[in-house]
């Protein structure tokens, strides 16, 4: 009867071990995971990078292309295609747009505004501005003048102000055209083809350069687009001439337009140097 009892205690121990260990985790399912993600590799469209969901534009679009503001008092400007809206403290003055003239001698622009009521110029200058009350860092400084027609006294403001990029641009693109011409991958010694993800949020971009990883930052202003301060990894490719003559045209661009889904980089003196697609 004793020998039974100690039978059966035996028995009770070795089942519940047996339930334990069918709700641990065995170790070779945790090496397979470990193994599948080693297995991607950085030169990829399949990346985490461009699996993860664009992120959502944080930026207010109301169809203005430059905004400013400043304090003491407070004020507003913004500049649209067809209209120049300041808001003031008192007031709300709303003009036709003009066109801006430039100084030769730096990026500034001035626009001179002339109205039945309202004589206005507003000067955009590329030059660090901080906002005196939130200590917010723009890269424009702003001076607007105004007096009504017919007037004595002119009203100044001194504020800081930004561009808006362009929200179409907010997206992830694959290279099709270079200078003209269809690119593949064989162009690329079978790699995949160049192609990049466009923050506008913070102005960024990052990809694939037909060898080697990218990122660098957007320089954007009414109809002008640059790509600068391009930085890349340092992998050696079997050929990369293509991947060179990519990242000269790239930083050469200088003007842009979207539509049909690409996008389309030119500048003064070249069109199209490069043609994206839409690829998300």
């Amino acid at each position: 009867m004793k020998n039974l009892l100690l039978l059966s205690c035996a028995v009770l121990l070795f089942s519940g071990c047996l339930e334990k260990k069918k709700e641990q985790p065995t170790e070779p399912e945790a090496t397979q995971a470990s193994e599948v993600s080693e297995e991607v590799t950085p030169d990829t469209l399949q990346t985490e990078e461009k699996k993860r969901e664009m992120e959502p534009i944080a930026m207010k679009i109301d169809g203005s292309y430059f905004k400013a503001t400043g304090t003491e008092p407070f004020w507003g400007l913004k500049i649209y295609g067809d209209k120049v809206e300041l808001q003031t403290m008192e007031d709300t003055i709303t003009t036709p747009p003009s066109k801006a003239i430039k100084a030769q001698d730096g990026n500034i622009s001035m626009y001179r505004i002339q109205t039945e009521a309202t004589l206005m110029d507003v000067i955009i200058s590329h030059k660090e501005c901080t906002n005196a009350m939130s200590g917010e860092v723009f890269p424009y400084t702003v001076t607007v003048s105004y007096k009504s027609t017919g007037g004595d006294e002119t009203t100044v403001y001194e504020g800081c102000g930004s561009y808006i990029t362009d929200y179409r641009l907010h997206d992830i693109w694959v290279l099709e055209e270079m200078k003209g011409t269809p690119v593949s991958k064989e162009d690329f010694d079978g790699r995949d083809l160049p192609n990049m993800e466009i923050n506008i949020n913070d102005n960024r971009f990052s990809g694939f350069s037909g060898c080697n990883r990218m990122t660098g930052s957007l320089f954007y202003e009414q109809d002008v687009l640059r790509f600068t301060q391009i930085a890349s990894t340092r992998m050696a490719c079997p050929s990369m001439d293509k991947e060179t003559e990519f990242l000269t045209a790239l930083q050469a661009g200088t003007t842009y337009k979207v539509e049909n889904n690409r996008l389309f980089l030119s500048n003064g003196s070249e069109e199209n140097l490069l043609v994206f697609k839409k690829i998300d």
